[in-house]
Formats: structure tokens, C-alpha cells, sequence
């Protein structure tokens, strides 16, 4: 094993943590903007309706996005996520078209596929999972 893979592969559990608290830290963000219109308005200036589908898509990233920042019960949360985003493509992007870059679903399957890894892989070093010694944390 070369020195640059070694360090790669010493780092692997911090990095997994990191990916996991930018991508919740940007999730939350895309929950907090449909709940209470920060830290931008919604087009129109106005926020969703709590028991609507966006207002519950909504609450399920403000929620499932804290959880995961924290990484508190990590895989259940990232798998419920998950597939939020998976119907959160297929309902509001898809048919506006095929591709995810023309309609418009790029952060929906990026986020998907993150969050997949992340119910598979667990929350890493940098979790509260793992401070409560969960054995999804050191996966």
C-alpha cells in the first residue's frame, strides 16, 4: 500500500463523517427554506403549508436533516430521506422530463444516492451514534 493510499484510507472514517454533516447541513437547509423562508424566500416570498406534500417534504428535511447533522440514528433516518428524495424526483422532476440536469432534479438524486451510502455505511467517527456506541456508527 503507497503512502498517499494509506492516508486515504486513515482519513476514511473522518470523511465519511464530513460527508454525512455537509450533506444534512444542506438538506436542512432545503427544509428550512420551505418551512420558514430562511435562509432565502421561496419564489413568491411566501412558505409551503405544513400538511401539504412540499410542507411535509419539508418537516422530513428539517427533521431528518437535524438527525443526520448530529448523526442520531443515522441509518433509519438516512434510508426514510432517501427515499423522500426518491419520490421527491420522480413526482415533481421527472415528468418534466428524462434527464435530472434539464429537469431540474440534480440536488433530488444526488441527495438519494448520498443518503443510500449513508443508511449502508453508517454515520461515522463524528456522531452521536457512535459516542452511544451504536454499531451503525462504526460500520
Amino acid at each position: 500500500m503507497t503512502v498517499m493510499t494509506s492516508r486515504w484510507t486513515n482519513l476514511s472514517p473522518y470523511l465519511k463523517s464530513l460527508m454525512r454533516i455537509v450533506a444534512a447541513f444542506m438538506f436542512l437547509q432545503a427544509g428550512t427554506v420551505k418551512l420558514f423562508g430562511w435562509p432565502m424566500a421561496m419564489p413568491g416570498g411566501q412558505t409551503v403549508e405544513l400538511f401539504s406534500q412540499t410542507g411535509i417534504g419539508g418537516l422530513m428535511e428539517v427533521i431528518g436533516g437535524a438527525l443526520l447533522l448530529v448523526g442520531l440514528f443515522t441509518r433509519p433516518v438516512a434510508f426514510l430521506v432517501a427515499g423522500e428524495m426518491a419520490v421527491a424526483y420522480f413526482l415533481g422532476h421527472f415528468p418534466n422530463g428524462f434527464w435530472p440536469h434539464t429537469n431540474m432534479g440534480d440536488p433530488a438524486v444526488l441527495f438519494c444516492f448520498v443518503f443510500l451510502y449513508i443508511a449502508a455505511k453508517g454515520s461515522g467517527l463524528w456522531s452521536v451514534d457512535s459516542l452511544r456506541g451504536a454499531p451503525a456508527a462504526k460500520v
